[in-house]
């Protein structure tokens, strides 16, 4: 595809002042807020709002049932909780470059961790090391699609379902994105996302979980409140706790050592109002995407992401070759130019880095770790959002080019 002429020199003398993020909560949003408020005694508690917005991502997704939660965090730790009290304690397979509350969730669940490397085309889990790994001890593959890649393919799908391993996936960074024409988060047993403010969309902050899977949803909605069985939709199951438990007030019945992460009614109003136009939202930041990578220099940066059905809310700038001195220039560029980024991408980079991770497992081997810490010391990501003008992104990329 032919480039778009880049900008000239006389167009960088100015600040590009490209924020993180940009017009994700709107006027409309807050309308919808304040409309919600004026309303005679409105109830602000999880309610009716909340149970909307479910009905309605559940639908946008194409899966049964989804539960809102006070945030992405959160989803993941009840959704390993859940994990737990299905299949029991035992490995779990995790990337390498993730947010920390994905693998933090792991253990706190009691599950061990067992990390791979990562596709650099994806910036995924490489696949060939995940299905090397998977052993009588996994009890799921816990799977990040990172900054809006699809990190998912027929090969892993396939291996899982013949050996019985559930699929959990995060799509906190990638909701929109496709594989087989079907949307991320309806391929797992249960699916994680996250509408803090930075996301594809925002609730201030929030999350959700979703399956498909009517026994998980029933626990999910436990665990989300104390664990209390009376959050349960199904009636047959309520009674078989009462019928069990004649000694408890039918009110006051915690079949788990649960948590409170509910949301509340604000939060999910403004995600009503969000969703209407997250597509189309969505749209607009996959051209970004591909205008930026098509004007970057090939030479210094990547350019071969796998970017079929992808969705992102970042663009993602990693330098080709280990370079100290380009890695500096560039940073110091983008500064000057009023760039936020983040260094080493989703996360801060390699996870096995981290102290908690260093204090609970020691240090890891880190030569079998290459791809992911190339990402760590050379990889950026800079905000992508609906409203980013496209003659900013051809600034930016003859900026980053110069370097």
């Amino acid at each position: 595809m032919q480039k778009t002429p880049i900008a000239s020199d006389e167009k960088l003398n100015k600040k590009l002042k490209m924020p993180l993020m940009q017009n994700n909560i709107t006027r409309a949003d807050l309308d919808a807020v304040i409309e919600f408020l004026q309303q005679d005694d409105p109830i602000l508690t999880q309610s009716k709002q909340v149970r909307a917005f479910e009905q309605e991502w559940s639908e946008w997704l194409g899966v049964k049932y989804s539960v809102f939660v006070n945030s992405g965090s959160s989803a993941n730790l009840v959704t390993m909780c859940a994990l737990r009290e299905t299949y029991g304690a035992g490995e779990v397979i995790v990337p390498t470059l993730t947010w920390v509350s994905d693998i933090a969730s792991v253990i706190q669940a009691g599950f061990k961790p067992v990390f791979v490397d990562i596709n650099p085309r994806t910036l995924g889990m490489d696949i060939d090391q995940v299905i090397e790994k998977l052993t009588p001890q996994t009890k799921a593959v816990f799977l990040t699609h990172v900054l809006g890649y699809n990190a998912l393919d027929r090969r892993l799908l396939d291996e899982l379902e013949s050996r019985n391993i559930p699929l959990i996936e995060d799509v906190c960074e990638s909701y929109g994105a496709t594989f087989e024409g079907r949307k991320l988060g309806s391929f797992g047993l249960m699916s994680n996302f996250s509408f803090y403010y930075a996301h594809h969309m925002s609730t201030i902050e929030g999350g959700m979980i979703s399956t498909n899977d009517r026994n998980l949803y029933e626990m999910l909605r436990m665990f989300r409140s104390h664990g209390m069985v009376r959050e349960s939709t199904s009636d047959e199951l309520k009674q078989s706790y009462y019928d069990r438990h004649p000694d408890l007030n039918p009110d006051f019945i915690f079949a788990f050592p649960a948590y409170n992460v509910r949301s509340t009614e604000i939060n999910a109003v403004m995600g009503r109002s969000q969703l209407k136009r997250l597509d189309e939202n969505n749209k607009l930041r996959t051209e970004n995407l591909l205008l930026f990578l098509q004007n970057l220099d090939p030479d210094k940066y990547q350019t071969d992401f796998a970017t079929e059905g992808s969705c992102n809310y970042a663009f993602t700038l990693i330098l080709k070759q280990p370079d100290t001195v380009l890695r500096d220039n560039l940073m110091q560029a983008l500064r000057e130019h009023g760039v936020e980024f983040r260094r080493g991408t989703a996360g801060g980079g390699n996870q096995l880095r981290q102290p908690y991770l260093k204090k609970n497992f020691g240090k890891a081997d880190l030569a079998k770790f290459a791809k992911v810490d190339h990402v760590h010391f050379y990889g950026f990501y800079i905000g992508n959002y609906p409203g980013l003008e496209k003659e900013k992104i051809l600034e930016l990329c003859s900026l980053v080019n110069k370097q």
